[in-house]
């Protein structure tokens, strides 16, 4: 049988209810019902796996067939905890932006002077990005759909709000301490922190094949990281 994609559903409280019923029927005797210990790990591990299943063929690619093979439930109790193929996939982008936020949330740049706090948060998005491919694949097919399933997802709006505010306080306090000009947007300014550290990963194969540059080596990746820092910090500057 020929896999449909079916209609997303919708990202909130939802997906929040089908979840909580999943759990009780997981539990549930039933003849016809998979039944699982630990329906949050369940859930996890769908998640894990379809990560790298999204990440590495994309929506249209990836089945939900193979997941549920790699996975110990089915395919009807994925349909079940997530609605659709497409609700899986906007859950995966949920969770991959809340993973970035949650981990950018402890670095508690507010304790710290505003340009190490800038340089700490540069760092941490290069790191970060060239540590989790899986996360740029993503970002990457779902602007191949322009941006289509990231737009209804409430979750992933509310989750990007705190690293903006996370920029803006860093940045306003470089300003009033004298230490970065008081003409750069925060959205901009981390829009282009985005840019070069996205860059950096998703065009190191093309990048280094053209230029016949090995960029995977450990000096090459820490001087790599030391510029992107040092643009952006200088770009800040009076």
């Amino acid at each position: 049988m020929n896999e449909m994609v079916q209609k997303p559903s919708k990202p909130g409280d939802e997906r929040a209810t089908r979840q909580r019923a999943a759990r009780e029927a997981a539990t549930t005797p039933g003849a016809d019902r998979v039944r699982v210990n630990d329906p949050d790990r369940t859930m996890a591990n769908i998640l894990q796996v379809a990560t790298a299943e999204f990440a590495d063929k994309g929506l249209a690619g990836a089945r939900i067939d193979e997941i549920a093979a790699l996975t110990s439930t089915s395919k009807r109790m994925i349909y079940y905890y997530f609605g659709s193929k497409e609700g899986l996939y906007v859950a995966v982008l949920e969770e991959a932006y809340r993973r970035i936020r949650r981990i950018e949330s402890e670095l508690h740049l507010e304790d710290l002077a505003p340009e190490q706090a800038l340089r700490t948060l540069v760092g941490f998005t290069v790191d970060y990005q060239l540590a989790n491919p899986d996360f740029i694949r993503l970002v990457m097919n779902e602007n191949m759909h322009r941006g289509e399933f990231i737009s209804k997802s409430a979750t992933i709006q509310e989750l990007n709000i705190p690293v903006i505010h996370a920029v803006r306080d860093v940045y306003q306090r470089g300003v009033a301490a004298g230490a970065f000009r008081p003409d750069v947007d925060p959205v901009d300014l981390h829009m282009s922190i985005s840019a070069l550290c996205f860059f950096n990963e998703a065009n190191r194969h093309t990048f280094g094949a053209i230029f016949k540059r090995s960029l995977d080596t450990p000096a090459a990746t820490a001087q790599r990281r030391e510029s992107i820092i040092e643009m952006i910090v200088r770009f800040l500057r009076p």
